[in-house]
């Protein structure tokens, strides 16, 4: 298939003319290049705290990874891209709760939440689970216009409750923790999670869908 084409050779350079009119939408699996393409941009092995980053290095299991994204786009309720007059800029992944368990059957016992978090908020909720800006292009918009995307659906179904995590051990994710800021997210509790053999720390946001 060709968006099994690795991207060893990809140059995000070409990405930093400044996008105008960003418009956000759901993802298709036309976009599944692009995504990758984005992922790729923030998601290596080098991790940088104030520029944001995703945990996984996407450049080194091309296939793997556009066929988790593929998957995804056709599973996830909501899954959207916000494009722009230079193509596809950033996306938005969130679960619902049934499908977040799917996958993480034990994450709301593994938390350790905050003594005055309402366990009520867990009965119903959407968590965001990956959030990617091209690199070069954070701090313009972007990630509150797919933000208001998500929102507006969530208030559709009458979803209240969406959770979110940041990493702060062993690289902490300075431009993550100053967007959930931006976004009115309050601090619900902790989670350390072993993954491929490194122990990471993550916090647990929470905020109402109004």
């Amino acid at each position: 298939m060709e968006v099994m084409s690795t991207l060893q050779d990809y140059d995000v350079s070409q990405f930093i003319q400044i996008p105008d009119l960003v418009k956000s939408r759901k993802a298709t699996p036309k976009d599944l290049s692009d995504i990758y393409k984005v992922a790729c941009s923030v998601g290596s092995k080098s991790k940088e705290s104030y520029a944001g980053f995703l945990m996984d290095d996407y450049k080194s299991r091309p296939k793997y990874y556009q066929k988790f994204f593929l998957e995804r786009i056709f599973e996830l309720d909501y899954f959207y891209v916000a494009e722009s007059n230079i193509g596809i800029v950033g996306f938005l992944m969130a679960y619902t709760k049934e499908q977040w368990l799917k996958y993480n059957p034990t994450w709301i016992e593994d938390i350790m939440w905050r003594p005055d978090f309402s366990m009520e908020k867990t009965s119903d909720f959407v968590i965001v689970d990956k959030t990617a800006i091209m690199a070069n292009l954070t701090g313009k918009g972007i990630g509150s216009t797919l933000y208001k995307a998500l929102l507006k659906d969530l208030k559709k179904k009458n979803i209240k409750h969406i959770f979110a995590e940041t990493l702060v051990d062993p690289v902490p994710n300075f431009a993550s923790l100053a967007f959930r800021q931006k976004q009115k997210y309050t601090l619900a509790g902790t989670r350390y999670e072993n993954y491929m053999d490194t122990l990471y720390t993550d916090l647990i946001y929470y905020k109402p869908v109004n």
